[in-house]
């Protein structure tokens, strides 16, 4: 990925939105952060820019109707398509996790703190990731870029 490989971002308060990057097949994305005391969920979007997302990682502690459940789902020009739901759950409220994300054509594979992994299908066909928001009750302590 060139000159991007390398931590970006360290200790955000909350909320971060990182755009034109370039991030290729085979690259990884690394989210740690701390997860606040009373977080309802959380998220991760990766994909071109906020109407299209190629993955939406959402893992909800009692929102939106679902408790301990990581949905997932992408976004086509605005429009949210099917959400996958995961009840594997390892996150814990007042704690730091790590999640990474590995990028390519066909899929994100998805491995959590505990080494669980999952894969999410590139739905959009992007050959690239140019942006990443994280936002909810979450406090970034590190983005890297392998």
């Amino acid at each position: 990925m060139g000159d991007l490989n390398h931590t970006i971002v360290t200790s955000i308060d909350l909320g971060l939105v990182a755009t034109h990057l370039k991030v290729v097949p085979g690259d990884t994305v690394v989210v740690k952060g701390k997860i606040l005391c009373g977080c309802q969920g959380f998220e991760v979007n990766l994909g071109k820019d906020c109407d299209n997302l190629v993955l939406h990682f959402n893992p909800r502690f009692d929102c939106k109707g679902d408790v301990n459940t990581i949905v997932c789902n992408s976004r086509k020009d605005g429009a949210w398509e099917e959400e996958q739901r995961d009840s594997h759950f390892p996150f814990e409220q007042n704690s730091v996790v790590r999640v990474t994300f590995t990028f390519d054509t066909k899929e994100i594979k998805v491995k959590l703190a505990d080494e669980h992994e999952f894969c999410f299908p590139n739905r959009l066909g992007l050959d690239n990731i140019e942006y990443i928001a994280v936002d909810g009750d979450f406090k970034i302590k590190v983005l890297k870029f392998l």
